[in-house]
């Protein structure tokens, strides 16, 4: 039985919608990709797990082996989408579109895509006896919670003792990047008429305080974390959105600041949460107000992996690209917390991800099975 050619394969994979999404209006479960690839997996010899998420048994992660033995190598990806307007794109984006040299649909770049890759590196190597095991791991939920992910860390598998992880970076190898934390801050004050301060306490004023601190928690981070490796060197801390009161004429009896903190290798973000309880929870009881620090999603740890390992080294020379730095954040430190030396690296332009008629050009797809070979030919035989 044989399994369907590139384009094939991903235009099956886009036309199954997996959408996740903080939102549950938005939210769908990935169970009907995790079975497609399981089925093409098995038919080539791999040994295949599906691995329910705790909680959710419309959602799964898959870990399909080739070969036994200590060590190996994972090429690691995320079966799910961001929600879209199908308004907004030129054709339907669970439908493969094809023109101008460039495969078009929800999840060309980001990341389905990514998988048919690794497939066709893969299907070199069906009938060579590998010393280490080679790995294809398809994960759940990344673009909303890194549930998939968060589930096998605690889980403790893949063993490997590397991990590529197939983001969309123009085929360059990367070996960090910075934290992620969304956080809110609420305020539960008094209301009251305006004409006597004395009736409430205003969580707007508390509010503005709170606002003043994390500022200079942010000019102190700065100061104190720098990392030459990206382009813009310190951490950042936004003020993302605020929502208080409901009249000009009543003392604001509640408010919640919601911002965003991405920390640079070296800093740890349950740490930083204890430093912005310490300097908040004083101007609460200045303001006589309650105070709450709340995650809006998981946090996502700064990411690094050394410039000297094995695994960036043999990226660096096959791909002819230094290693670097990027922005948005990944699957990455999960894979590392399970022991393995991982970078991010895949076909496609971030670019292009999360926006209407997203797609994967042509001219990366064979340069990305043939840097894929490479890694499987220095980590598996």
């Amino acid at each position: 039985m044989s399994i369907p050619d590139l384009k094939t394969q991903l235009a099956e994979l886009i036309a199954l919608p997996s959408i996740s999404s903080a939102s549950p209006r938005h939210d769908m479960g990935n169970l009907a990709v995790i079975e497609r690839l399981a089925q093409w997996l098995e038919t080539l010899g791999f040994a295949v797990r599906i691995l329910p998420l705790p909680d959710n048994p419309n959602k799964a992660n898959l870990l399909a082996t080739l070969g036994t033995g200590p060590g190996g190598l994972v090429l690691a990806g995320h079966t799910d989408t961001v929600p879209c307007d199908e308004q907004l794109w030129d054709s339907s984006p669970f439908t493969l579109s094809e023109r101008d040299n460039r495969f078009y649909g929800l999840g060309a770049t980001d990341m389905k895509g990514f998988f048919p890759i690794a497939i066709e590196a893969a299907r070199t190597f069906l009938d060579t006896p590998l010393k280490q095991p080679l790995m294809i791991l398809a994960t759940a939920d990344e673009e909303s919670s890194m549930a998939g992910a968060r589930a096998l860390a605690s889980q403790g598998f893949p063993k490997a003792r590397y991990a590529v992880i197939g983001e969309p970076t123009g085929l360059r190898p990367i070996r960090m990047h910075k934290g992620i934390m969304m956080e809110a801050v609420r305020l539960q004050g008094r209301s009251g008429h305006s004409s006597d301060p004395a009736l409430g306490r205003s969580a707007l004023d508390a509010m503005h305080d709170v606002m003043t601190e994390l500022v200079n928690l942010r000019k102190a981070l700065q100061s104190r974390y720098q990392h030459s490796g990206f382009t813009l060197p310190t951490p950042t801390l936004n003020l993302g959105c605020i929502h208080g009161g409901d009249n000009p004429n009543r003392i604001c009896g509640q408010c919640e600041l919601q911002f965003d903190l991405r920390g640079v290798p070296g800093m740890h973000n349950d740490e930083l949460r204890q430093q912005i309880r310490q300097r908040l929870q004083p101007i609460a009881d200045l303001h006589q107000v309650n105070f709450e620090l709340v995650d809006l999603m998981p946090g996502i740890e700064p990411f690094e992996q050394d410039a000297d390992s094995d695994l960036v080294k043999a990226a660096e020379q096959l791909s002819g690209h230094q290693a670097d730095a990027v922005a948005f954040g990944t699957e990455a430190g999960f894979m590392q917390q399970l022991g393995m030396e991982t970078i991010v690296m895949g076909p496609g332009s971030i670019d292009v991800a999360h926006q209407p008629n997203e797609y994967l050009a042509h001219e990366q797809i064979v340069p990305a099975v043939e840097l894929l070979r490479g890694l499987i030919k220095r980590f598996c035989l």
